[in-house]
């Protein structure tokens, strides 16, 4: 029984002319892919290859064994498309919903992903100010969305048939221009040192500012709203110009495209909770794999218990 890794192996090198080129091609190190050629000489019982100056040719067992690991290889892509079309994963559409952060900073390397594993499904991806993409999980218009809710806060209720599984959970944390005195501290700030900075928040029905200024004022921490914008991207331009500082979700600090000066909180209170919207029982089999993804990928960005 031959390995196909290894018969792909055998394959680029006769392609390439060389071990070098045919490592870079598929990924490996040069003795890495090295290894493999070795092993399935062995398995071969023979030698497939005659190296020299300018890379490496097959022998006469070399290219018979070619013949056939490429009619090997084409069958198994073969099976591939065809288990994909049975699974429901070989065309069609797949409807994402998302929100801004989501959509700028996790989601991208997992739709390349599935979209390597499964090319033959089309993707689009619609951006959605939560809770509307639930609105439009309900109404059909997606197969899968990601949303988000603010802890302390209201719980989010979603529709009949549909179901929320929480992927990440990230801090609020505080953002101030750089340099800033508040800043300065390499351990977490207490919110009572807010007191008396101007803050700039979100519009005044927004969850994440009635939950800040709540826990602000539970600290005795009184603060005055000197800006209101209604993205966080606008938020961190003018807390990095100086207009006063703002509290925001810790991946929205990371990724700001204007420099910040960023501090953890105290108490770590202030969170917000990412959730995939999906049909329990009910979703294709294509939203069903990009969940599965999605759970594995969220996972690793995790940046609080």
């Amino acid at each position: 029984m031959y390995d196909p890794t290894r018969l792909a192996a055998l394959v680029a090198v006769a392609e390439a002319g060389s071990i070098t080129r045919a490592a870079a091609r598929l990924g490996y190190t040069p003795p890495a892919l090295s290894q493999q050629l070795a092993k399935l000489e062995r398995e071969a019982g023979a030698a497939l290859l005659v190296r020299h100056h300018r890379g490496a040719r097959l022998t006469a067992a070399g290219e018979l064994l070619l013949v056939r690991a490429r009619r090997v290889l084409d069958e198994l892509e073969q099976a591939r498309h065809e288990l994909a079309r049975l699974a429901g994963l070989s065309g069609g559409v797949l409807r994402v919903g998302t929100f801004m952060t989501a959509g700028t900073h996790l989601l991208p390397p997992v739709l390349s992903a599935f979209r390597r594993a499964h090319p033959d499904v089309e993707l689009s991806v619609t951006e959605y100010v939560p809770p509307e993409e639930t609105e439009a999980m309900a109404l059909g218009e997606v197969d899968l969305a990601l949303t988000h809710e603010y802890v302390p806060g209201e719980a989010m209720t979603v529709p009949d048939g549909l179901a929320l599984e929480p992927l990440l959970t990230e801090e609020l944390v505080l953002v101030t221009a750089p340099g800033h005195a508040l800043s300065a501290g390499a351990g977490r700030l207490p919110l009572t040192e807010l007191a008396g900075h101007p803050l700039v928040s979100m519009a005044p029905a927004n969850p994440n500012r009635r939950g800040v200024e709540a826990a602000l004022a539970a600290a005795g921490a009184s603060v005055a709203v000197r800006c209101e914008s209604p993205g966080y991207a606008v938020v961190c331009a003018l807390v990095s110009a100086g207009i006063g500082v703002a509290v925001v979700p810790e991946m929205m600090a990371e990724g700001s495209v204007t420099p910040l000066g960023i501090r953890r909180l105290d108490p770590p209170e202030l969170l917000r909770r990412i959730s995939v919207v999906h049909r329990p029982g009910g979703g294709s089999p294509a939203a069903e794999t990009l969940r599965a993804l999605l759970r594995g990928a969220f996972a690793r960005h995790s940046a609080a218990p």
